[in-house]
């Protein structure tokens, strides 16, 4: 029998949002993570900036860890598209991307115009190409795409690939049925927890997802039925950010905290395969 492909497993940007593109790739090294999203753009005007663009000292910094330890760069966020002309931005984040080694580029809809929102993706995959990157649209609980079928059917119009979030999968009501009509889609999925009682209020939703999720494994999240529904080989990106828990534990400490999470519950998920093969 062949043995099932290793999934490889990353550290998301959010997890550390203040730890430096370089420094992600030596604390990811050190605590066993095969790759990192980068975020090549801050989403909110409180956060730190990187600059990754070519031949800022910060890209050279972090593509002399990256041969150093091995880890990769496999995902760039984050671009809200809210119907704006932002054909600039994402230019300037695939140039950053590219340098990196990126494969993805991760967006999110606010755009309530679904044509005019379709029109932008097919703009950005036609873009992407030139750069190696495709578009990931993450379906957002608070976003007007807050869906799997909606953000497949936008996938499909337009060409550009769906991030399953395990944190809005349980906020929007996600199902395995929906999982099982995007499987094409799916590139990576981002692992957390939480409980499984929803914020009340957008408010709520929004401090949750960006500052205070729970370890994976430690919730009420079903995360070993998201992970198995995919194939063997898709890879996860932990996406836990707590500001609690890093002042508690260390930047360190927290990576590694996440990534023997992260271990259990992929173990956990491939026994779920190998039952459902039988």
């Amino acid at each position: 029998m062949t043995p099932s492909p290793r999934r490889q497993v990353g550290l998301a940007q959010l997890s550390l949002v203040g730890t430096a593109p370089p420094d992600l790739v030596a604390i990811a090294a050190e605590s066993g993570f095969d790759f990192i999203g980068a975020r090549v753009r801050p989403v909110t005007g409180a956060e730190r900036a990187y600059n990754l663009q070519p031949g800022s000292p910060m890209l050279k910094e972090t593509l002399a860890r990256m041969r150093d330890t091995g880890v990769t760069v496999k995902d760039i966020e984050f671009l809200l598209l809210d119907g704006s002309e932002q054909r600039e931005a994402w230019l300037r984040m695939m140039a950053a991307g590219q340098a990196l080694g990126a494969s993805s580029l991760t967006v999110a809809g606010a755009d309530a115009d679904a044509s005019r929102l379709a029109d932008t993706l097919a703009r950005m995959t036609e873009d992407g190409r030139g750069f190696g990157i495709v578009p990931t649209l993450e379906p957002i609980s608070y976003q007007a795409i807050n869906s799997i079928p909606a953000a497949a059917a936008l996938a499909r119009r337009s060409g550009c690939q769906v991030v399953v979030d395990a944190l809005h999968f349980n906020r929007f009501g996600g199902t395995q049925d929906q999982l099982a009509d995007s499987l094409d889609l799916v590139p990576l999925v981002q692992l957390c927890d939480g409980p499984a009682l929803r914020p009340a209020g957008r408010d709520g939703l929004v401090a949750e997802s960006r500052s205070e999720r729970g370890v994976p494994g430690e919730g009420e999240f079903d995360l070993a039925a998201l992970v198995a529904a995919f194939p063997a080989g898709t890879p996860v990106s932990v996406e836990t950010p707590s500001d609690r828990r890093v002042a508690e534990l260390s930047e360190l400490g927290w990576a590694r905290t996440l990534k023997t999470a992260a271990d259990a519950v992929l173990q956990a998920a491939d026994n779920l395969q190998k039952v459902g093969a039988k």
